[in-house]
């Protein structure tokens, strides 16, 4: 018998033998979730990243999703870091829990710290300046420097408890006081630029455009 194809490659039996005696092929799925980057992912922190960042209860299967891992997996991390966060293994209790609320889960505040969070919160966000407030304040940003007396007579109203909030809450400051009078002269500061969004007090639109006639209330085209 012609024997000489027995040098030919034997790749497919090799493949095919290495398949049947129960070893891995090369591109078998690996062990842990993967991203499309092809780092292995750390379950736990990416969890812990998405529920940082959620405004709503995440139910197991968009954990799952999010994460690129098995349910398994998550339902297991998810019980890690509720025992976690409550202390359970011995470390210390957290200020925030992991809690499940309408079929999905999300980290909140413990109970206890209800009223401090919601008082920080309410100093962040401080409530809205009244009418009377944003018309004396621009009176000062379009007028400045000014005295308390002359924001009064454009306004025709006393101003002293407007002022004092805007004193308050930073938006103006006192400037300079007239040697002759005595009289504060105020003007507005660098956080009302922050909060308007710009560089300088020049930026601010033409006053006339925006009052009834283009002259009332401002003796001049003043920014």
């Amino acid at each position: 018998m012609d024997d000489r194809n027995t040098d030919e490659p034997q790749a497919p039996e090799q493949e095919a033998s290495a398949s049947d005696a129960g070893e891995p092929f090369a591109l078998e799925a690996p062990a842990e979730p993967e991203r499309a980057q092809g780092h292995p992912v750390d379950v736990p922190r990416a969890i812990e990243a998405v529920l940082m960042v959620a405004d709503e209860p995440l139910s197991l299967v968009t954990l799952a999703t999010a994460v690129g891992a098995p349910m398994a997996a998550v339902r297991q991390t998810i019980d890690g870091l509720v025992a976690d966060y409550d202390g359970e293994d011995g470390g210390p209790r957290r200020g925030f829990e992991l809690r499940e609320v309408g079929g999905g889960w999300r980290l909140y505040v413990r109970d206890e710290f209800d009223d401090l969070v919601a008082e920080f919160v309410n100093q962040q966000t401080p409530t809205r300046l009244s009418q009377a407030a944003l018309e004396t304040l621009a009176v000062i940003a379009y007028r400045q420097p000014i005295t308390r007396g002359a924001i009064a007579s454009i306004r025709a109203v006393n101003v002293d408890s407007v002022v004092r909030t805007l004193l308050s809450r930073g938006l103006i400051t006192e400037q300079f006081t007239d040697a002759e009078t005595g009289a504060i002269n105020y003007g507005t500061t660098d956080l009302l630029l922050q909060q308007l969004g710009i560089n300088s007090i020049e930026e601010l639109p033409l006053i006339s455009p925006l009052l009834a006639d283009g002259t009332e209330g401002f003796d001049d085209d003043v920014r």
